[in-house]
């Protein structure tokens, strides 16, 4: 790695840029952000590009993106748009100025259900229009799986279709009127009926000397979506110019407001899934479907199914039909009736006998869900390589997709490459990642993408049938256009923007499709004492690297029972979601835009806000670990470094919980002055903490102490060679007690006791020290908690080697022992074994016999139990709450459980400069919650953390499971 600059060096932008940075901050409310940090953030999006902006504008009105495109136009420098940043084509990420509209411009200014149209800007966010539409009865026809993130205004720019543009068409068939401004600095309004068209001098013109041009090469069929779609500007079409102007990728007009068309919301949408013998034969039977009328038909095939199962579990999957390859076939009705029976129909027409009917309901919700995170996932390939976008939505007519796919996966075996076909078969559209060797040979993205243009072509297709072409296609246009039609589509462009501003290098006039390749340029960072990333090889790099930008993070994945990205939710600031931070440490290993190695600034400031929490490795596609990445940065920043004051306080925390708590009048002594206000502000303070929070209380009485006193026989049989005894008549678990459940809440040890002996467990609690490391961790002081680690094998290793259950009380301790301890361990057998065997209490109370208590025990009626309950971040990221959930509600429970961090994670709500983000955070779900529950509700959390946030803010006291079992015994 390099060497770090001075903490002040400024940004290298362009000289001749610094005049307008200085303009745009006089005449833009918003934020002007020339730092490498923003433009690190905005340096690429979703696809395999990287063009380092010179500037960053995040507008704060309609005002604002008009004398920034003003000002930039006198200034001569070019200006790129973006939404959500998911342009998968690299459309969205361009030299000059980026402008952000996703942020403030968000606004659903009018529904109006009568003539069912919207009027929005254009960082709108689908998900959040179909929402506002929904009292109406109401939603926007056309629906990308990145829906929860992508704006209104990135779909518009590359015409997106998702699965229902079988019915609804793309959202150019969805646009009223547009409200643009174009490259010369006109303002006008463009629609249908030649709307629009005369504000362009020319236009009219270019138009009729081309008739028999467009008409025979462009709006060949639905997804023919490269190039320009100057179909629409025939008479016979309407000369409407709106839609023309959708998919144009913000290389001809800039969009400030737009009227968008609404649909009804089926009445009674019923699924149809059909099994074939193969992908191609699926795609065969796609034109006997649509005679049908679906409202959409998905494809999928096996491969997809076990990375989804390898993913999130065999229970992700529901049961399918028999097959290798499925369609997933929607189709309505006026009535349930109706809708029936036009699947029965369907099933009749389709050629397979292998066929399942779901109506409206939660198993075909459950299906739906296959497909979407298979979209996700499949940026993992079959073998668990990094799948990369490029060729990411060919289309040909339905009626060749059969044909296409067979040549496609021939030419895929002739690179040896591997990838898993998906999407849009009712439209021709197919989805696919692949394991390009980006890192190492870009020659080989070249002649792939060459091969698979023309491939395309000879079966009468379109290189992109939704995404656009952005940097990824348009080089290859003359794969599938004539010369003459390349020209038309420059002189259009002239017409608008004639000084080529408008994101240049797309559609027109091209970037080479490997110019500017993110991934061949970032440098290998080898492990040294930290974690061992072992599943990216070894590579820092590569582990970074595993963000492709689909920004799933910037979604509130609340609503779904996700828990990513808690701070972003709260700033809204592509700084503080794993994405941002992502590329961030991309950057870091590049090396050329930050410079600082693990100490710059910038590193610092992105990863100031993580709270650690681990969402992103469960709830991300691509499985991105950001809290192993910051506890990585940390380590090599400070190694052998003296470091802040909080990481000896708070990293050592179990440290000095056990030894305040090992002398009982010490306890006492330490407690009665923490609860003094003034003196525990002054504590906090001096630790680099917050002074408004609370100071944690130590036990009198050790929880491991407290056994040793309660029955000497428990603790001296806590022995491997007694483990390994034939002789006990129950069957054995180990109670691991973590530094916070012994020294801190021994209550919640002593509970899970209970539950365990009333289970019929022979229970053996461990008499020596086995903290997991985790505040050192989180800290990142990786060789501290690799020593921590090692005195833990030594104590929970011999009973895990021999086959006993090791039961976890603090989640997120037992997560460190089912993820991080192996990162840190990597060679050690005894960490596996002790991975493999370690459980939280549901998930032992539901196993099968004979781990499970099954045959043995009856858990008690929990009938009278309403409960709020905070799963732990780290709970829901590696061990997963659904057991939990189970156990509760099969004893009759009555359960909210809520999504996302509580806010305090760990250390993060108690350092210095978290306090107002953590309270944020729980503003999102918890404190909401804790403000409505009912009376007589109880507040369950298994989190020391959640717990000590609910009861800081909300002076709520929680529980945890075993405490509310224990307490019905």
């Amino acid at each position: 790695m390099t060497t770090a600059p001075a903490a002040n060096a400024p940004s290298p932008i362009r000289p001749d840029v610094e005049p307008l940075v200085e303009r745009l901050r006089a005449r833009v409310e918003g934020e002007v952000s020339s730092s490498n940090l923003r433009r690190a953030e905005y340096s690429t999006d979703a696809s395999n590009y990287r063009v380092v902006p010179e500037v960053v504008v995040i507008p704060a009105s309609i005002d604002d993106v008009i004398a920034t495109l003003e000002l930039c136009r006198e200034a001569g420098i070019p200006i790129t748009t973006r939404g959500g940043g998911t342009s998968i084509a690299g459309n969205s990420i361009g030299p000059g100025v980026v402008i952000d509209f996703s942020r403030h411009l968000n606004k659903i200014i009018s529904i109006d259900p009568v003539a069912q149209t919207a009027v929005i800007e254009p960082g709108v966010i689908m998900s959040d229009l179909q929402k506002a539409a929904a009292p109406y009865g109401l939603r926007f026809g056309p629906d990308p799986s990145t829906q929860n993130r992508a704006t209104l205004g990135g779909m518009i720019g590359n015409n997106a279709c998702g699965p229902h543009a079988v019915a609804y068409g793309r959202t150019s068939d969805n646009i009223i009127e547009l409200d643009v401004i174009d490259g010369t600095g006109r303002r006008f309004t463009v629609g249908p009926d030649g709307q629009g068209m005369d504000a362009v001098a020319g236009l009219a013109e270019l138009v009729q000397e081309n008739l028999a041009l467009i008409r025979t090469e462009l709006g060949r069929f639905g997804r023919q979506v490269s190039g320009y779609s100057l179909e629409h500007l025939l008479p016979e079409n309407g000369s409407n110019l709106a839609k023309a102007l959708a998919g144009t990728e913000g290389s001809v007009v800039t969009m400030l407001r737009a009227t968008v068309r609404l649909v009804p919301v089926p009445s009674a949408p019923t699924l149809v899934v059909l099994g074939y013998e193969s992908m191609p034969l699926a795609a065969d039977d796609v034109p006997l479907l649509l005679a049908c009328k679906p409202l959409a038909i998905e494809g999928m095939d096996a491969r997809l199914i076990d990375i989804i199962k390898r993913a999130k579990g065999r229970d992700a999957v529901p049961t399918l039909p028999a097959g290798s390859g499925w369609l997933m076939v929607e189709v309505g009705g006026e009535t349930a009736e109706d809708a029936m029976e036009n699947a029965r129909n369907l099933v009749r027409v389709a050629r397979t006998e292998e066929a399942m009917i779901f109506p409206a309901g939660p198993e075909a919700t459950r299906m739906w869900r296959i497909r979407a995170d298979g979209a996700g996932l499949a940026g993992r390939t079959p073998s668990g390589d990094q799948g990369w976008p490029g060729w990411e939505d060919a289309a040909v007519l339905p009626e060749n997709l059969g044909a296409y796919l067979r040549d496609f996966d021939r030419l895929l075996e002739e690179y040896g490459l591997d990838g898993v076909p998906y999407g849009h078969f009712g439209d021709g559209c197919i989805h696919v990642r692949i394991n390009l060797p980006l890192e190492d040979n870009a020659a080989v993205f070249r002649r792939f993408l060459e091969d698979a243009a023309a491939l395309v072509a000879r079966h009468g297709g379109s290189l992109s049938g939704e995404h656009g072409d952005g940097r990824a296609r348009s080089e290859l246009l003359p794969a599938m256009y004539s010369q003459q039609a390349i020209d038309l589509f420059a002189q259009f462009k002239g017409l608008f923007d004639p000084n080529d501003l408008l994101n240049p290098g797309v559609v027109v006039r091209p970037d080479p499709l490997d110019a500017n390749l993110r991934r061949p340029n970032a440098k290998p960072v080898n492990p040294t004492t930290g974690f061992a990333f072992k599943h990216d090889g070894g590579d820092f790099t590569k582990a970074v690297h595993r963000c492709t930008g689909v920004g799933k993070c910037r979604a509130d994945n609340f609503s779904a029972g996700g828990f990513m990205c808690p701070s972003y939710q709260a700033t809204r600031d592509e700084k503080d979601v794993t994405r941002g931070r992502a590329r961030v440490l991309q950057e870091l290993v590049n090396g050329s835009l930050i410079t600082g190695s693990w100490s710059a600034p910038e590193v610092a400031d992105a990863l100031d806000l993580c709270l650690s929490c681990k969402a992103c490795s469960s709830d991300c596609p691509a499985g991105v670990d950001m809290a192993a990445y910051k506890a990585e940065v940390l380590h090599r920043k400070y190694e052998r470094k003296v470091r802040p004051v909080n990481h000896y306080v708070l990293g050592w925390l179990p440290r000095w919980a056990r030894l305040v708590s090992g002398f009982a009048p010490l306890a006492a002594i330490a407690n009665w002055f923490l609860s003094f206000r003034p003196f525990a502000r002054l504590v906090l303070r001096v630790g680099g903490m917050d002074p408004r929070r609370a100071m944690a209380t130590f036990a009198t009485e050790p929880f491991r102490k407290w056994v040793r006193k309660q029955d000497e026989v428990r603790l001296s049989a806590a022995t491997p060679s007694s483990a390994n005894g034939a002789a006990a008549a129950r069957p054995r678990v180990v109670l691991w007690a973590d530094s916070f459940s012994d020294s801190m809440t021994p209550d919640t040890a002593k509970a899970a006791l209970r539950v365990l002996d009333a289970a019929g467990y022979d229970v053996i609690v461990p008499g020596g020290e086995a903290c997991c490391g985790l505040t050192w961790i989180s800290t990142g002081q990786l060789s501290g908690a690799r020593k921590k680690q090692e005195q833990l094998l030594k104590v929970l290793g011999p009973f895990a080697v021999a086959g006993i259950p090791i039961i976890g009380v603090e989640p997120s301790c037992t997560g460190v022992l089912r993820s991080d301890l192996l990162e840190l361990h990597p060679d050690d057998p005894r960490a596996v074994a002790v991975a493999n065997k370690t459980m939280t209490l549901a998930e032992l109370l539901t196993a099968p016999a004979p781990v499970g208590p099954e045959g043995r025990w009856t858990m008690p009626d929990l009938s009278d139990v309403t409960a709020i309950v905070q799963p732990h971040c780290h709970h829901h990221s590696v061990m997963g709450f659904g057991p939990d959930e189970k156990l509760l509600k099969d004893a009759g429970a009555q359960l909210t459980t809520l999504s996302g961090c509580c806010g305090l994670a760990g250390n993060f709500g108690m350092e210095n400069g978290h306090y107002e983000v953590s309270v944020q955070v729980a503003e999102n779900e918890l404190l909401p919650a804790l403000r409505a529950a009912g009376e007589g509700d109880i507040f369950m959390a298994d989190g020391f953390s959640c717990r000590t946030q609910a009861a800081d803010l909300a002076g709520v006291q929680g529980k945890t499971l075993a405490q509310v079992i224990a307490d019905r015994l």
